[in-house]
């Protein structure tokens, strides 16, 4: 007899059992889960194809390029990446092995950051639909693939694919931390489980802080109070521990996830590794109504923002409000059982989601844009799925003609039928962002012009530096200054880019577009720092400034 978890959902009888209102399935069992596979490997190309394509509709920009470099640098033998200045982020363990292989496949081109990109979201829907699915095999499996499916289907264009199909950020630690809840979710309470859960988190953790917010953290809090309620319930603290074997080994697992992460860390950094940039934003409840507005961020992620759209774009927008009423809804009733049957993962997830809106609202995680939000997305679709479509909707056929039973059928029926509707919607949304064009390369006029006036090495703002450098396949490099003092800008850059022994910079590269990621013109500090430059040409939005010497000896430090 397998072991059953204390808290988690049992498995209805499988379509094979024979019983009042079930019927044999003319197919073998065997035969029927290779088709399964077979579909869902179906499903995944046809999601990958489609994010790769979403992807494209967003330029790539330095963020991506500096990964990229970064894998440049490991496949030529700097596996430490020494030299280089991380973000507070490192995706040392996450993206960047995954940037390795794709480089070493297509090459340190764009592209390659736009099928990366395609490949996370792909993952990290299909391990919330495995996850959603729980152990069933059963109609409740199909509802619950298509809950979660639906509410991650279709990103917004613009900042909802930016945010989840085309940054380097936390929806990529989403991926590891899935998996590890799909190890919670399905294997049996044993000791390697936790073993696995640490060694789990800790690859995760090497890679994203976050993942003590939504993983560490949570697992451990949950852990305890459910320790704390088996004492309660037993009278005795002696008996609650031995209940509760298991999620005393998930706390010590946790820890050591912590302990592990902390010591790989520092071991990297002793043996010359990167150096990572600490975490840029703390706790200001000073700023609670700023960050309580950036909360709009949440319908971004979830494709529910309307503002500023019209047409068919404006009521698709709409109806990912149905996503987010789910979600809230389903947190609803996982409060309302949170100690009367929640299982395991449910908890986890639910205080996970909570952990992280609460980071982003009483820090200034959420001046940096909805990117610090992402994970929400597929937890809240899993939880959404696991908690409004359970066993009962595998209940046999054969339910009582009485006015609650025909109450029940007829509810249920509503239920699907608004589900297909909004699941069409959103399936049109998807279809009309297909289509739009790919969104033009980033910069290419200015990479184009450089390689064009044989200009190879210079300096210039952090949007319009690394992704020259990689457009060009590095036969021009341009590397970031800060604005406010034209200091190196050591924000995912390398150390020795700097150096003037080693470099010969002649050139400075300014934008006039308007906006975050365009504009960059400290005019008055380039003529303090470099003096008259020997020539200046200008061409569209852009200015280029050329010196007859090497510019890096007087960059300021």
């Amino acid at each position: 007899m397998g072991v059953l978890r204390a808290g988690t959902e049992t498995e209805p009888p499988s379509d094979e059992a024979v019983g009042p209102g079930r019927t044999r399935s003319p197919w073998p069992a065997s035969r029927r889960r290779w088709i399964e596979v077979a579909a869902f490997a179906l499903a995944a190309a046809a999601l990958f194809a489609v994010y790769l394509r979403l992807s494209r509709t967003v330029p790539e920009n330095s963020d991506e390029a500096n990964v990229l470099l970064q894998a440049s640098d490991i496949l030529h033998g700097n596996v430490l990446l020494h030299g280089w200045y991380k973000a507070d982020v490192s995706f040392y363990t996450t993206e960047l092995p995954q940037y390795v292989l794709l480089e070493l496949i297509f090459g340190m081109i764009a592209n390659t950051a736009h099928i990366a990109a395609a490949m996370t979201y792909t993952l990290a829907v299909l391990l919330a639909v495995l996850l959603a699915r729980g152990g069933f095999t059963s109609r409740a499996a199909v509802v619950r693939m298509a809950i979660v499916a639906g509410i991650m289907l279709a990103p917004q264009l613009g900042i909802g694919v930016f945010a989840l199909i085309l940054t380097v950020g936390h929806i990529g630690t989403a991926v590891p931390v899935l998996l590890v809840l799909l190890l919670l979710d399905r294997a049996p309470a044993r000791r390697y489980v936790a073993v696995l859960t640490a060694l789990g988190l800790a690859w995760a953790l090497i890679a994203d802080e976050l993942v003590l917010v939504i993983a560490v953290v949570p697992l451990a809090l949950v852990c305890a109070l459910r320790v704390i309620e088996a004492a309660i319930r037993e009278r005795s603290l002696s008996r609650g521990f031995a209940a509760r074997k298991y999620e005393l080994s998930l706390i010590a697992a946790a820890a050591v996830a912590t302990g592990l992460a902390w010591v790989a860390a520092r071991v990297l950094r002793a043996l010359g590794g990167y150096i990572l940039t600490p975490v840029p934003f703390g706790f200001s409840l000073h700023d609670l109504p700023a960050n309580l507005h950036s909360l709009w961020a949440v319908p971004q992620i979830f494709g529910a923002d309307y503002r500023g759209l019209t047409g068919g774009p404006y009521y698709t927008a709409l109806l990912h409000w149905v996503s987010l009423a789910l979600i809230a809804l389903a947190l609803v009733v996982l409060a309302s059982r949170f100690f009367n049957g929640a299982a395991l993962v449910d908890q986890i997830l639910g205080v996970a989601i909570a952990g992280n809106i609460v980071l982003f609202v009483v820090t200034s995680a959420g001046s940096e844009g909805p990117h610090e939000i992402a994970v929400v997305a597929p937890f809240g679709a899993a939880l959404a799925a696991r908690m409004l479509a359970g066993p009962g909707l595998a209940a046999p056929r054969a339910v009582s003609a009485s006015a609650p039973g025909l109450l029940a059928r007829r509810t249920r029926a509503v239920a699907y039928a608004t589900g297909i509707v909004v699941l069409a919607g959103y399936l049109g949304g998807l279809a009309h962002e297909v289509v739009r064009p790919a969104s033009p390369p980033a910069f290419a006029r200015v990479a184009s012009w450089l390689q064009a006036h044989h200009l190879r090495y210079g300096l210039g703002g952090y949007w319009e530096s690394s992704i020259v450098t990689v457009q060009t396949g590095q036969q021009v490099k341009v590397r970031a200054l800060l604005k406010a003092t034209l200091a190196p800008d050591l924000w995912l850059a390398k150390s020795e880019w700097y150096d003037p022994a080693a470099q010969q910079a002649n050139f400075v590269v300014l934008s006039s577009t308007p906006g975050f990621m365009n504009n960059w013109e400290p005019r008055a500090l380039i003529s303090k720092y470099f003096g008259r430059p020997a020539h200046v040409y200008n061409f569209g939005p852009y200015t280029v400034m050329v010196w007859d010497r090497n510019i890096l000896a007087d960059v300021p430090h």
